[in-house]
C-alpha cells in the first residue's frame, strides 16, 4: 500500500508518498481502507520529530480517518467487512490502510458522507471528553473558546450550542477550552468563574508562560487534558439531527500531504483539512 512517510523531521516538504506494508491485524482490530483521513496540529508536530507515536503504533501520521472495512480479527463481533465506518486512530491514517482498535471505530454518522466523516472523530473525542465528561459543562453554563476558527473550535461550538451552553468570550465563564497555550494562560485564569474549568488542548501560541499561579488557588480550578474514544451515544444523533455539520476548509490527495500541512501552518483555513487516499 502507500503511505506518507516522514522521510526526516523537518518542514512539510519531508512529507513523502511511498510503497510501504501493510498494517497486521490483531485480533481486536479492524482493517479499513482509507477514504480520507484529516489533519491535526499533532501530526505537524510529529512531521518536525516533536511527537513520537506511542510504542508499538504506526509510525505515519493521522489520527482520524473514514473508510470501509476490509478485513476484522477474530475477536471483533460488531464489525464486518464492508461496513463504512470512521475512527480515533493513534497513527497510521495517512495511508490507504490502517489497522484500529475495533472499539476505536464509529458508525458513519446519518446524513454524512464518508469522506466528511473522517472530520469528526478526533474533534469529537476531545471536545466531549474535555468539556462534557470530565468538566461537566451543562446546559445553562457558559463556556470560552478560543482558537474558534478551527477544526476542534468549530466543532465545539455546535456541539456546546446544541446542549444548551452559552458559548462566549467575556470575563467569569465556568469551562473554557484552548487550543492557543502559552500566551493565553493568563487571560484564562482571570476569565474564569469560582469552580471554574480550563482545558489545555493545543499549543499553537506556544507552551511557555508567566502566570499568577494564585488564582488557581483562589478559584479551585482544574487545568485538565485527556481523550476517550466513545461519544457514539452523546455526540452522533446531534450530528444525525444535523445541528452539527462537518466542517470541512479544503480536501487535497495524499501525495500532497506537504502542501496540507503548509496550509494548516497558515492558520488561515477555517475548519478541517482532509487527505484523501
Amino acid at each position: 500500500m502507500k503511505a506518507v512517510v516522514i522521510t526526516t523531521p523537518g518542514g512539510p516538504e519531508v512529507l513523502k508518498l511511498q510503497e510501504v506494508e501493510e498494517p497486521k491485524v490483531k485480533d481486536d482490530d479492524v482493517l479499513i481502507r482509507v477514504e480520507a483521513t484529516a489533519l491535526n496540529r499533532a501530526d505537524t508536530l510529529q512531521r518536525q520529530g516533536k511527537y513520537p507515536p506511542p510504542k508499538g503504533e504506526s509510525e505515519y501520521p493521522g489520527l482520524e480517518c473514514s473508510g470501509t472495512i476490509e478485513a476484522v480479527g477474530k475477536n471483533v463481533s460488531r464489525w464486518k467487512v464492508g461496513d463504512e465506518v470512521c475512527a480515533l486512530i493513534s497513527g497510521g491514517g495517512y495511508a490507504e490502510k490502517v489497522a484500529v482498535p475495533a472499539g476505536q471505530v464509529l458508525p458513519i454518522p446519518a446524513g454524512v458522507s464518508l469522506k466528511d466523516a473522517a472530520s469528526f472523530p478526533e474533534v469529537a473525542c476531545t471536545v466531549w471528553s474535555t468539556i462534557f465528561m470530565t468538566s461537566r459543562l451543562s446546559s445553562g453554563e457558559t463556556v470560552l473558546i478560543h482558537g474558534g476558527s478551527s477544526g476542534i473550535g468549530t466543532f465545539a461550538i455546535q456541539m456546546t450550542k446544541y446542549l444548551g451552553v452559552k458559548v462566549f468570550v467575556t470575563a467569569g465563564v465556568d469551562v473554557i477550552l484552548d487550543n492557543i497555550g502559552g500566551p493565553y494562560f493568563q487571560k484564562n485564569l482571570e476569565s474564569l468563574g469560582i469552580d471554574g474549568r480550563l482545558f489545555i488542548i493545543g499549543f499553537m501560541g506556544g507552551v511557555k508562560t508567566d502566570a499568577n499561579i494564585s488564582l488557581l488557588l483562589a478559584k479551585r480550578l482544574t487545568v485538565q487534558a485527556e481523550i476517550v474514544s466513545e461519544v457514539e451515544k452523546n455526540v452522533w444523533p446531534a450530528i444525525a439531527e444535523g445541528k452539527v455539520k462537518p466542517v470541512v476548509y479544503k480536501c487535497l490527495p495524499l501525495s500532497e500531504a506537504g502542501e496540507a500541512h503548509k496550509l494548516m501552518e497558515t492558520s488561515t483555513h477555517i475548519g478541517k483539512i482532509l487527505l484523501l487516499a
